[in-house]
């Protein structure tokens, strides 16, 4: 691993030279615990292209030289309402005012260094630059006695609270996708988390 990272802001199509790599960096990295995604590149360039085509969309990439390692990725959270629309209706939460921070991947080997601070510091500047007064991000629900959990594996609970998000209890996100060593989508909970960016 290079000690010169370098990170540069994407918007919209902006992004568009990176499909390729950053839905092998989603694979790759979605492949482990907590997620357990069986991937499929046609899939996820599909998935990509309409992000990207989305207003708004913003994209943080981490590249060790002109290998892609690291991105981050948001948009409005009204581009996202699909997906998320019950809990957020449920909460009395305005879309309107949220931006959603999608999806975050780094590979494992550039983890503690930084990176994933600089990742949400970025697409919170984003958010404030496009006028949204909050962040949310959905994380994956595991059971702590999942055999499947690596014994390392570590909580980012702590993290996400020093960057002044709270967990929302109540209703969950659910996203279906499908497993590694499984045939079929499973349906999957996921928690809010969300930060109100005037409140610091």
């Amino acid at each position: 691993m290079s000690s010169d990272i370098r990170l540069q802001a994407y918007r919209g199509a902006e992004a568009g030279s990176l499909v390729d790599g950053l839905a092998a960096l989603r694979i790759k990295v979605f492949a482990d615990w907590p997620y357990l995604y069986e991937g499929d590149r046609e899939y996820e360039a599909r998935y990509l292209g309409h992000f990207l085509a989305g207003e708004g969309a913003f994209v943080a990439a981490a590249f060790d030289g002109d290998q892609l390692v690291g991105a981050a990725t948001a948009a409005p959270l009204v581009q996202h309402m699909d997906d998320i629309a019950e809990p957020v209706r449920a909460l009395d939460l305005d879309p309107a005012a949220i931006f959603y921070l999608s999806e975050s991947v780094l590979l494992s080997e550039y983890r503690g260094s930084g990176i994933g601070h600089r990742f949400f510091d970025m697409r919170e500047a984003e958010a404030m630059r496009q006028g949204f007064r909050a962040s949310m991000f959905c994380a994956v629900d595991r059971q702590p006695d999942d055999p499947r959990r690596p014994s390392d594996a570590r909580s980012l609970e702590p993290f996400w609270r020093t960057r002044g998000y709270r967990k929302i209890d109540g209703p969950k996100a659910h996203i279906s996708w499908r497993e590694r060593g499984h045939s079929d989508e499973s349906d999957h909970t996921l928690t809010l988390w969300l930060r109100d960016l005037n409140g610091e």
